[in-house]
């Protein structure tokens, strides 16, 4: 039976913390050191009894841990992650994957030169409910994939913004949360050929984008939309609706994406499956559709990344969500906005994995 892996955790923030709580529940995996400059760090490593180092490459050196955690501020992302593949050290790499595609595509490289696996943390990708979703849009339970329209429509609250960095260009809902939802159509419908855009900044007049509008279309021919914005009081987003992060109240009924097909559609989270009869004759809007509630199982996203980290750490799987991969998501993201700045439609960059 293999010992716990001895994972090092490198930002001991809000996500850094989350990470630590999901790793207690671990039989699998134990943490070893915490590298953080910050002051709050000195006190969590002590109760959580393990070595605190402000730097993060000094406790590569000294602790030499199995794995790491990555949960640093985003623009250190890719920087952070180098040191650690120098290392020899696999890691489990917050998104976003980085800031800039150039600096990711230095990461994607580095990742095929030395072997040394990288997963990013896009950990929607590990809900069951996703895992389902996919599933069902494989099968061909939806036979083929038209339209979706996917929603991300909430309020932050003002105290929100008190900081400062989060009023700051590159820190609006494109890169911080739209980033999640655009990861999930690519991983459900495929990857997107073209990308129109609008962003709007009118209701809080910072530096970055509170609502926007985007066109998607796939490689395979569906057509897609989504609308975002962090300044409105609306129920749907998965952060409202999903259930996933109990920091935020459920909107249990209400839906966040809709995929909708030649053979049936399917609203997530709720995960609820509507057909027509299979021996309905002349099947259409004079005919009553039926609905089937699909089951999954409830178990915590991040949890299962986790667990699925060990085992790429361990050289047994593949990561779910490669640093090719998760460029590829942040590659959408920059076309969007050259569309939003434009006006063109734009494509994404190519990321050769």
């Amino acid at each position: 039976m293999n010992s716990p892996l001895r994972i090092a955790l490198i930002g001991a923030g809000n996500m850094g913390q989350q990470h630590y709580r999901h790793l207690q529940t671990l039989s699998e995996a134990t943490l070893c050191a915490v590298a953080d400059p910050g002051p709050q760090a000195v006190g969590l490593a002590a109760e959580w009894g393990v070595r605190h180092f402000v730097d993060h490459r000094q406790m590569l050196e000294l602790v030499r841990p199995d794995a790491v955690i990555v949960a640093n501020p985003n623009n250190q992302h890719v920087s952070t992650a180098l040191d650690c593949l120098a290392a020899g050290v696999p890691v489990l790499l917050e998104k976003p994957v980085g800031v800039h595609l150039d600096e990711v595509r230095e990461l994607v490289a580095a990742v095929k030169r030395s072997g040394v696996p990288v997963l990013v943390g896009h950990h929607r990708r590990h809900n069951p409910l996703i895992v389902r979703a996919h599933e069902l849009v494989q099968s061909g339970a939806l036979g083929r994939l038209i339209t979706v329209t996917a929603l991300f429509q909430l309020r932050k609250p003002d105290s929100y913004f008190e900081i400062p960095w989060r009023r700051e260009p590159g820190a609006g809902m494109l890169l911080t949360n739209l980033i999640h939802d655009l990861d999930l159509l690519r991983h459900l419908c495929g990857e997107v050929r073209s990308v129109q855009a609008i962003t709007d900044n009118s209701v809080r007049g910072f530096a970055n984008e509170d609502s926007a509008a985007v066109l998607l279309q796939f490689e395979g021919g569906t057509l897609g939309t989504l609308n975002g914005s962090d300044a409105v009081a609306a129920p749907w987003s998965w952060e409202l609706d999903s259930g996933e992060n109990p920091v935020y109240p459920r909107q249990a009924d209400q839906p966040c994406y809709l995929l909708a097909g030649t053979a049936g559609a399917l609203s997530i989270p709720q995960l609820k499956r509507w057909h027509y009869a299979a021996d309905q004759v002349d099947a259409g809007w004079h005919k009553p559709l039926l609905m089937v509630e699909e089951s999954y199982s409830g178990d915590d996203a991040l949890c299962l990344q986790l667990q699925h980290f060990v085992r790429v750490a361990r050289r047994e799987v593949e990561p779910l969500v490669s640093a090719a991969d998760a460029a590829r998501t942040l590659a959408l993201v920059e076309a969007i906005r050259e569309a939003a700045a434009t006006g063109r439609a734009c494509t994404p960059a190519l990321i050769e994995a």
